[in-house]
């Protein structure tokens, strides 16, 4: 090849490279842009609810008392989050609540005074604002309010919703509430029944008995654990149905595949029709999803913690058949080989032969996957109603309050930093041998 020619040659060669190094991230912006319009980010944005938003981050690190007034009876009544396992004995009143007769004063903090007055009305004083009157007029609610309405009021002709910094506050024709809220997860540890409510940890160590049926630290412990609000032995049950979940699917997916990977490694098992059929059902089971088989195997077979095990058993025996069977197909023939020249039987060749060598590699893969199922078994238990998964569901669906959701989050994030950590410290001690 002459110069001229081997010159035009590279010349058109960098041309080319030039072209693809612009192409990639052309293609690469275009196909954002796309994205923009495809998935109308702009709209997105313009629905976006940042009050939502900032009530719900709200909700997440403080609870809210609710006061009540039904407008029907006139009875007034005072509950954390708006429960009955979480009400005021008759006759007992937060100190900022004060009930005088038909006439309940609320002093919700920062000179925000809600006031219920008898005959279905109320009125709420807020520093440079002034004094909102509301009452019912039939069927309707009539205020002093103008037609400039700030934005933090909502008003129709059935309903009077004011929210402020200090808390909220709710009209209609059936009931007046007030919602005032504090930070931290009130009755996480007793609740208002429980003789030990108020009391420090002081109290319980180096106090007086409290209850005298029962030592401090013992009936404190039986009170938290049996905690009516917040379910701490239902929780702790749930997540041990959880992990269950993962670990029989995980490693029952684990004893099912070996043999099978066997039959479907070629260096194994010379008839290529089994070793094909094989494989094509690995390729069924790890190609429907886990959640997808969670919704056939509920249907078959009911919900339960059991159902989920079967689903992450099928997705886990299609990965685990295809790892295990490439893991088999790259060992070392000579260590075969020298066990079978002390003329050991076939069993014995595949026991001191192979296993030791895919041995690292298969528990590496088991144990990252009983990692990551157990992160799994939390959505699967919501389908299939068991685990963690199904409180955290029943949370959000029922509009809980979200510090119990917060809590339950915070549980399986812990649960899964703990599986990581024990998943390592196991693939050290078996595969390392530290």
């Amino acid at each position: 090849m002459t110069g001229p020619d081997l010159r035009n040659d590279i010349a058109r060669l960098f041309e080319r490279k030039k072209m693809r190094a612009i192409a990639a991230p052309v293609i690469v912006c275009g196909y954002l842009v796309y994205v923009f319009f495809a998935f109308d980010l702009m709209g997105l944005a313009g629905r976006a609810r940042m009050d939502n938003a900032a009530t719900l981050v709200t909700d997440m690190y403080s609870y809210k008392t609710h006061v009540t007034r039904d407008n029907r009876s006139g009875e007034t009544s005072v509950s954390i989050e708006g429960e009955r396992k979480g009400a005021y004995p008759d006759g007992v009143t937060p100190d900022w609540v004060h009930v005088d007769g038909q006439t309940t004063r609320i002093d919700l903090g920062g000179g925000q005074i809600v006031t219920f007055l008898p005959g279905s009305a109320l009125t709420m004083s807020i520093p440079d604002f002034g004094t909102i009157e509301a009452s019912m007029v039939g069927r309707e609610v009539v205020t002093n309010l103008n037609n400039d309405i700030p934005d933090w009021i909502s008003l129709s002709k059935t309903r009077l919703a004011i929210t402020t910094d200090e808390g909220r506050v709710s009209f209609t024709r059936n009931k007046a509430e007030a919602f005032n809220y504090f930070t931290g997860w009130e009755l996480f540890f007793f609740t208002l029944d429980s003789p030990y409510y108020g009391h420090g940890i002081v109290d319980l160590v180096l106090g007086e008995r409290i209850d005298p049926t029962r030592s401090n630290l013992g009936g404190a412990a039986q009170d938290f654990w049996h905690n009516k609000m917040w379910s701490h032995s239902q929780v702790v049950w749930a997540l041990f149905e959880t992990i269950l979940m993962a670990f029989l699917g995980t490693f029952g997916a684990a004893i099912i595949s070996l043999p099978l990977a066997f039959l479907a490694a070629k260096n194994f098992t010379p008839i290529q029709t089994v070793r094909f059929a094989l494989r094509r059902v690995f390729d069924l089971f790890r190609g429907i999803d886990g959640l997808i088989w969670t919704i056939i195997l509920a249907r078959a077979f009911g919900p339960g913690p059991l159902t989920g095990a079967l689903a992450i058993l099928l997705t886990d025996t299609g990965s685990f058949g295809k790892m295990f069977s490439e893991a088999l197909e790259n060992v070392d023939e000579k260590q075969v080989e020298g066990v079978a020249s002390t003329g050991a039987a076939m069993p014995h060749r595949y026991r001191f032969g192979v296993i030791p060598q895919v041995t690292p590699v298969l528990l590496s893969q088991v144990l990252f996957s009983f990692e990551s199922s157990t992160r799994s078994a939390t959505i699967i238990g919501a389908i299939t109603g068991g685990g963690i998964g199904l409180l955290l569901t029943q949370a959000m669906l029922t509009q809980k309050d979200w510090e119990e959701v917060t809590y339950y989050i915070i549980l399986v994030v812990l649960m899964v930093m703990v599986m990581d950590s024990l998943s390592g410290w196991l693939r050290r001690k078996l595969i390392k041998g530290e």
